[in-house]
């Protein structure tokens, strides 16, 4: 599936410095909202939506509002929810290229969003088709026009996707297109290892890990240490602190600390994914990582006051 369409609503200027091209996870999310304790073998009342995720899929639907003209999406999906997915990210901007599976489903979290803190969530993940994502999937010519790569680490969680991985960057390069990583989850990076992980990272060239991320792939407790250690390994760090705002970090270094904006938390998922959208969207108009990073913040605060991972659709 690849389909032309008009990019959505705007957050900033219209971006102007060619393509993005997200390769990642296209999932479906079933947020779940409640305001009580879990009651443990019985019911808890709870607002239950089915939205379209996917942190590969929100980064691109993110770049798209932010005012990125071209915004382009690399997945795998199942049978199941094929259509679906691409008329949503049609509707949100986005070029979608999906790869559609015969034999796994598409994947989906289950997102338990506790509103008595501060709207906290916690995934439980079935990656399903997303993690099937391989080499054999690629073709170098969706790198034409292409002036930014975007991977998700969801990608480095299953071995075809770390194959595609090494392609991508190898790709790029040999197109001098640039390319940035985001980590993705803390929980997944324990399994994968730590020094597996920066080994693959150190072949890009910026890097958006979490607070929690960061701390866990350097072994140091402060954010602003684990950012500025992250930045030997990798040109650009900007390391997301939620409602602490943002760092970033260069040469070992952290070189700017960019404030939060205020926002009512309503559910914080796909939270990271916005700032990611527009920090890149940004970048593309031609500003520098600082002024990218501040709208990163403040894509951040609209989406936490919305339910589910995306900006809303265009029209």
């Amino acid at each position: 599936m690849d389909q032309g369409v008009t990019a959505g609503p705007k957050g900033t200027a219209p971006a102007d410095g060619g393509a993005l091209l997200v390769v990642g996870d296209v999932v479906t999310d079933v947020v779940a909202r409640y305001g009580g304790p879990l009651a443990s073998g019985t019911d808890t009342a709870a607002a239950i939506r089915m939205v379209p995720g996917g942190a590969g899929a929100n980064v691109a639907c993110w770049a798209a509002h932010w005012g990125c003209r071209d915004v382009r999406l690399v997945g795998r999906v199942g049978t199941d929810a094929a259509a679906w997915h691409e008329r949503e990210l049609v509707a949100s901007g986005v070029r979608p290229r999906l790869v559609v599976d015969p034999e796994a489903p598409t994947g989906t979290v289950i997102c338990l969003v506790d509103a008595r803190a501060a709207a906290e969530r916690t995934f439980l993940t079935d990656s399903g088709a997303s993690l099937r994502l391989a080499a054999e999937d690629w073709s170098d010519t969706w790198l034409d026009g292409v002036a930014r790569l975007h991977l998700s680490g969801y990608l480095l969680f299953s071995e075809p996707g770390r194959a595609l991985v090494s392609l991508l960057v190898a790709s790029a390069r040999a197109c001098g297109v640039p390319v940035s990583l985001d980590p993705a989850s803390a929980g997944f990076l324990g399994g994968l290892g730590v020094e597996r992980f920066l080994a693959l990272a150190e072949q890009v060239d910026v890097l958006l890990p979490s607070r929690d991320e960061a701390c866990l792939l350097t072994g140091v407790p402060d954010p602003a240490d684990a950012a500025a250690e992250l930045s030997r390994r990798v040109p650009l760090v900007v390391a997301k602190q939620g409602a602490d705002g943002a760092l970033v970090a260069r040469a070992g270094a952290v070189c700017a600390r960019v404030p939060a904006v205020p926002a009512v938390p309503h559910d914080t998922t796909g939270a990271g994914d916005a700032f990611t959208g527009a920090f890149l969207a940004t970048l593309l108009s031609g500003a520098g990582p600082e002024a990218a990073a501040a709208q990163g913040c403040r894509a951040g605060a609209r989406a936490v006051a919305r339910v589910g991972g995306r900006p809303p659709a265009a029209g």
